[in-house]
């Protein structure tokens, strides 16, 4: 594997696909009221920088922050390709994107997550890299579907 991980424009046609195929998956999952998944669009805003991770030509994975304010982001559209998961794709740009919001200066990064079984492989990489439950931030209200972590930096 040649992994690339690199700031997107969300302008190519291959993000499109894989975030439309998240949403599927999470529209399949959630029911409409819960699910908090942006589409591109909703990615598309000056307070969230997008990540996209390659393997040479091959999209593989995504991920971004988003400012909440000038000391907390939070963690939004993680995802690695079905064919990847499990080979290090969503540690590997984690720990990147943990990196880039210390360089911002933010003091914390959160995260909301599914509370279902589908989301278990997720949830415990989060707890790998020092996540910890907490209450509902930002405009999140407290849902049995979802499951809110926190990392101080």
């Amino acid at each position: 594997m040649q992994i690339e991980i690199k700031i997107d424009d969300l302008s190519g046609f291959e993000i499109a696909d894989f975030l439309d195929e998240h949403i599927q998956d999470m529209k399949a999952v959630f029911p409409p009221e819960s699910k908090h998944a942006l589409d591109l669009e909703g990615l598309r805003t000056p307070e969230i920088t997008f990540w996209t991770v390659w393997d040479e030509s091959t999209l593989i994975g995504c991920g971004a922050l988003k400012t909440l304010d000038a000391e907390h982001a939070e963690v939004k559209s993680m995802r690695a390709a079905a064919s990847y998961r499990g080979k290090g794709v969503a540690s590997m740009l984690l720990q990147h994107m943990i990196h880039e919001a210390t360089q911002q200066r933010y003091r914390r990064l959160s995260l909301e997550t599914g509370s279902m079984p589908f989301f278990e492989p997720a949830r415990t990489l989060y707890k790998k890299f020092g996540f910890e439950c907490c209450a509902p931030f930002s405009s999140y209200k407290a849902d049995p579907n979802s499951i809110f972590m926190t990392k101080e930096l």
